[in-house]
């Protein structure tokens, strides 16, 4: 019986000394599968905000500057320049902008609403494919002065 536990505890501690420096490797390999992917998925995600809140400032701003112009051709000009720059300033081109008014356009008490779209794309992926998964859009209306 002695012999026994001598061979299994011998047998017990050869295995102990084989598993040396078997940690470090699965976490390496753990951390690359866990890490990599969480890492992406916070980049995407701070991609998203940064286009969500370009949408909102532009819309935003766009919508004031509308509503301050003194013609509509030139109010038209104003918003798309002032969207163009809201969203050079964080970094996106491809902005797509609509407005529209509830009556006529810079009429005193009209309503002018301006919406900005934008397709933010993925960090690393749409630099090699044409690849946009987010789509952001946002509106911002605007009464003009009724007594100028």
């Amino acid at each position: 019986m002695a012999d026994l536990r001598q061979a299994i505890s011998a047998f017990l501690r050869k295995t102990a000394r084989d598993e040396d420096g078997s940690a470090i490797v699965e976490f390496v390999f753990a951390a690359t599968v866990l890490l990599i992917p969480m890492v992406y998925l916070i980049l995407a995600a701070s991609h998203l905000q940064a286009g969500s809140y370009a949408v909102v400032g532009a819309a935003d701003q766009a919508a004031k500057v509308f509503a301050i112009s003194d013609t509509p051709v030139q109010a038209q000009l104003n918003a798309r320049e002032t969207v163009s720059r809201a969203m050079s300033n964080f970094g996106y081109t491809d902005a797509t902008t609509t407005i529209s008014c509830d009556a006529e356009c810079l009429s005193p008490g009209s309503v002018a609403t301006i919406t900005v779209e934008l397709d933010v794309p993925l960090p690393f992926v749409s630099e090699m494919f044409e690849a946009s998964v987010f789509s952001v859009d946002a509106a911002a209306s605007q009464r003009v002065d009724q007594f100028g």
